[in-house]
């Protein structure tokens, strides 16, 4: 999102940035970069005056639980605004995964189609008139199993700088790093079930090889069980919210994503990638990330292997002084924001300049916005009345 609000401002774009959340120490301020923060309530009307005051030419619900909260009243009093679904990763296949682990079965194409969340996500992304999706093998589930019009969709994964020649002088080398490192906020649950594989599984391995090596858990929000993982005999360090991220994934050899299940990309990866840091993770760490490129580093899924090949990519310095030159060609590759943009922006400047008759075109995007809207619209403003 954060990318996104700098790309509109870029183009001399106002923007304003409205949520219901609350601030904490930290959250971004957004007015240092010009941009206008308003608070909005859940089911309540004062959001109907916002709206129309600043009748936005543009409007990007930020995931479709957004979009079900407030899609019905933009579409009320700013019918020809253009509606963007950024659907950060899909929620469905994320949620479904982790359904099939906690239940010891097999994920299919079959649980997701069958998943109430699945209905509910791609009823919103039918009502939108763009929906942004960050990951290809994404692109291929909803063209695919889900069948939603390609029209609907753009693949718009991380805008990112490229990797010069600069930048990767300035990384350290292999003999001047040390350690492990995996990142990542505990309320997402796929970072919480990969620090429990790297705890009981994974870092045995590896420091059972490497009695001198450190395992650095960084992330904000670490529950109580990972807060007593801490133990430096073991070289296993909890260590919580970290203001400098890029600093510690730099200073690091590897960095470890044992993710069983999860969506979209892993910004935790193309942060390795950007700092010159080679990975190791699961086919889900890497999903969707960088098509026929190698990998930097090495995708693993048993974590027998995995612990295996993490040794084998920290001590040889030829494996990944290559890993580390495949992050760059990915991250130049798949995430510059100097191409990804150009065509993003011709594409909605393309829909906007003929809204009426691309909405004409998604007949069943309508047909969701008449039925499932008018429930929304309506539970609302019994919540609304019931609050008063």
């Amino acid at each position: 999102m954060l990318q996104l609000i700098h790309l509109f401002l870029e183009q001399g774009w106002k923007v304003a940035f409205a949520t219901v959340s609350q601030k904490n120490p930290n959250s971004i301020d957004l007015t240092q970069f010009g941009v206008k923060e308003e608070s909005i309530e859940l089911n309540n009307a004062s959001f109907d005056k916002k709206i129309k005051e600043l009748n936005p030419s543009i409007v990007v619900f930020d995931r479709f639980m957004t979009e079900e909260q407030f899609g019905w009243r933009v579409s009320e009093h700013c019918p020809n605004v253009l509606k963007i679904l950024d659907t950060e990763d899909l929620h469905c296949l994320r949620k479904t995964r982790h359904e099939a682990i906690k239940q010891e079965t097999e994920f299919s194409n079959d649980l997701l189609l069958n998943s109430d969340i699945a209905k509910r996500e791609i009823a919103s992304i039918y009502r939108c008139d763009v929906s942004l999706i960050i990951s290809s093998y994404e692109m291929k589930i909803l063209k695919e199993v889900f069948q939603v019009p390609q029209t609907l969709l753009y693949h718009l994964p991380f805008l990112l700088e490229e990797v010069d020649e600069i930048k990767e002088k300035s990384w350290k080398t292999f003999e001047e790093r040390n350690h492990f490192i995996s990142i990542g906020n505990f309320i997402h649950a796929p970072n919480l079930d990969a620090t429990i594989q790297l705890k009981k599984v994974v870092w045995p391995i590896i420091r059972e090889q490497l009695s001198e090596a450190e395992l650095h858990i960084y992330g904000a929000y670490p529950t109580q069980q990972v807060l007593e993982f801490h133990n430096p005999k073991e070289g296993f360090f909890v260590h919580g919210f970290i203001e400098e991220a890029n600093k510690v994934i730099g200073n690091s050899r590897i960095l470890l994503a044992p993710l069983r299940f999860g969506a979209g990309i892993k910004g935790k990866l193309t942060d390795a990638m950007l700092n010159g840091t080679p990975s190791t993770t699961t086919t889900i760490g890497a999903e969707g990330m960088c098509e026929n490129l190698g990998w930097n580093g090495f995708i693993e899924d048993d974590f027998i292997r995995f612990a295996e090949r993490a040794i084998e990519l920290y001590l040889n310095i030829e494996l990944w002084n290559q890993a580390q030159k495949k992050g760059i060609e990915i991250i130049n590759q798949w995430y510059s924001k100097e191409k990804l943009s150009i065509g993003f922006l011709n594409t909605i400047k393309a829909v906007f300049s003929n809204l009426e008759q691309y909405r004409n075109q998604n007949f069943t995007g309508k047909m969701f916005a008449h039925h499932s809207l008018q429930s929304s619209k309506y539970m609302s403003k019994w919540i609304e009345e019931k609050n008063k």
